[in-house]
């Protein structure tokens, strides 16, 4: 018998080295951070959900964006998420996705979306250090900091 089977290429290229990428120390160091990246022209339009890929030193090995929505949501699948985790070797993250109302408060949606992302990543020893909510104004919501993760 002569199969012939597709080839399985997994890849993650540093271009930056890890002793030069910055640490998270804290919300705000994130909260900062994830809003300079969010696109100003789009931030205000549609949700977008963003995980910070972290090392055991927690400093940024990247930023990945997951998924792109619409007004009021945006579609998160988590094996692409963890697919994206398992290939950075990343040990925490962070979650974040911004809200375009402005409405820093979480939904029982995203709760419950953090709570199903948190069960999965013990499986595989990685720490949901955050989940971070991000609005137009460059406020934030942690919920680390809120006792809620």
């Amino acid at each position: 018998m002569n199969a012939q089977v597709n080839e399985i290429k997994i890849s993650y290229k540093e271009n930056i080295a890890l002793s030069k990428s910055p640490s998270i120390k804290s919300s705000a160091d994130a909260g900062k951070l994830l809003f300079e990246t969010w696109d100003k022209d789009t931030i205000a339009l549609q949700e977008s959900f963003k995980v910070l890929l972290l090392n055991n030193s927690n400093k940024i090995k990247g930023i990945y964006q997951l998924s792109t929505g619409g007004i009021t949501g945006t579609l998160v699948d988590i094996r692409i998420l963890f697919a994206v985790i398992l290939k950075t070797l990343s040990v925490g993250v962070i979650l974040s996705h911004c809200h375009p109302s402005g409405k820093l408060m979480p939904s029982e949606a995203d709760k419950q979306l953090t709570e199903k992302i948190k069960k999965a990543a013990a499986f595989f020893d990685v720490k949901v250090l955050d989940h971070i909510i991000v609005v137009p104004s460059g406020d934030y919501y942690s919920f680390a900091d809120e006792g809620i993760l």
